[in-house]
């Protein structure tokens, strides 16, 4: 039997909470162009659904062009409204029932935290991915729940379902959760805040 290689395209980008500039548009295509982002994911805070509707038709035509998947967090109206690929739920936004008859064959992503109950719902509801987590600490956003290697490992021999590793992401810890099966890892504050490198450097730091 022949070994999986490492999906090449492990990265699962999260958009930063706020999108100043057109220096971002430049800098996602530029991180698409490396061929390692399979997914973008649109999260952002504090914004109008005005503004929210203009940045969003910019990202899909630049990840249509790139082959990347499109997806908005929390919002399954908008994600339509907007044509994405797919949405994204937390535990606390809408019930996946009602997101499936709204978002029909699109894809829908579900956060499972650290938990087998909650993992296991998602299977049985059919979800295209779930995320767990959080991994590592996290300045990104507030962290409940921590999950763990054992956890992953758990999910992987449960269900075929893509599996999204999310939480503190970063060039010194990602490899471990790559080796340990983890089809895509989230990745926001590694890339937008990173002190050290620029967006596009810190992605070429990830092979």
């Amino acid at each position: 039997m022949i070994k999986s290689k490492i999906n090449k395209s492990f990265i699962y980008l999260i958009s930063p909470n706020k999108i100043k500039n057109n220096y971002f548009y430049i800098d996602i295509e530029k991180m698409f162009k490396t061929k390692k982002i399979s997914f973008f994911q649109l999260r952002l805070k504090n914004h109008s659904l005005k503004d929210k509707m203009k940045i969003g038709k910019k990202i899909l035509k630049i990840c249509k062009k790139n082959k990347v998947k499109f997806i908005v967090n929390d919002d399954p109206l908008f994600a339509k409204k907007v044509m994405a690929d797919g949405c994204h739920l937390g535990q606390k936004d809408m019930d996946y029932r009602k997101a499936r008859k709204i978002l029909g064959k699109k894809i829908i992503g579900v956060t499972c935290h650290n938990s087998k109950k909650l993992i296991k719902k998602a299977i049985k509801n059919k979800a295209n991915y779930i995320a767990l987590g959080a991994f590592f600490p996290t300045k990104t956003k507030l962290v409940k729940y921590r999950a763990n290697i054992k956890t992953l490992k758990w999910a992987k021999k449960t269900t075929n379902i893509p599996i999204v590793a999310i939480g503190g992401i970063k060039f010194d810890n990602y490899n471990k959760l790559l080796l340990n099966k983890a089809n895509f890892l989230a990745i926001s504050s590694y890339i937008w805040n990173n002190k050290k490198y620029k967006p596009l450097e810190a992605i070429n730091k990830l092979k």
